[in-house]
């Protein structure tokens, strides 16, 4: 059955405009997105099968073009819009982040830092400097690496605090293993960087460990 021919009240785009979008399944949510389906099969159902070929929305997110696009139903146009919903959203909650206290906003921390790294098919390391307030001054790639290993280097991290006058910084960084969970060398590098960053009266306030659909704070886990 075609949406239009569905009750009012279960469909997906009138569900969210008269219960809030915080009602809607992950089906529906993607079926808005979609728009439209194909012959025999509504947006809803095309949806539906897309979440069960990837696994979960966060799989969707990280699918490459080639996967994505084979698809029936998909295409160039969809995953472009795919691709600039994520980047949207990733700049909203960086704009959030700069105009407030990083700090107050755990969660918005984390839901930038995971829409920035959850999909990285390789290791990547990143910091958010930060001034007296606490307020965003920069976000920046530090280091790239392998799939299982990557080198950062703590002179360089100083030079980039000092380039930015910040007063402190998060760390983050994902694992493309989906597991998040601190390796013993992460555990050294973290308490390297905090003892480098002293040296300039810089703070560590955390660092974060990225997997899939998962996040681990070294400060919640009393590892700095």
């Amino acid at each position: 059955m075609a949406i239009p021919d569905w009750p009012v009240s279960e469909r997906p785009r009138e569900k969210l405009l008269h219960k809030g979008v915080t009602t809607l399944s992950d089906t529906e949510l993607l079926a808005i997105f979609l728009r439209t389906g194909i012959a025999g099969k509504s947006a809803v159902d095309l949806a539906r099968e897309l979440l069960l070929h990837f696994g979960s929305l966060t799989n969707i997110f990280a699918a490459n073009q080639d996967r994505f696009c084979r698809l029936p139903g998909m295409g160039i146009a969809k995953y472009t819009q795919l691709q600039a919903v994520l980047e949207m959203a990733r700049r909203a909650l960086g704009e959030e982040l700069k105009n407030g206290n990083a700090m107050n906003s755990p969660e918005m921390v984390r839901d930038f830092l995971r829409l920035s790294l959850a999909n990285k098919q390789h290791e990547v390391f990143i910091g958010i400097f930060l001034d007296a307030k606490n307020h965003t001054i920069a976000t920046e790639e530090l280091f790239s690496g392998t799939l299982t290993q990557a080198s950062v280097y703590p002179r360089e991290i100083v030079k980039r605090a000092l380039h930015h006058n910040a007063a402190a910084i998060i760390f983050a960084h994902n694992h493309p293993s989906g597991i998040a969970e601190p390796s013993h060398a992460d555990k050294i590098l973290t308490q390297s960087l905090k003892q480098a960053l002293a040296m300039i009266d810089v703070k560590v306030l955390d660092h974060f460990i990225i997997g899939n659909g998962t996040t681990m704070s070294f400060a919640e886990q009393n590892l700095i």
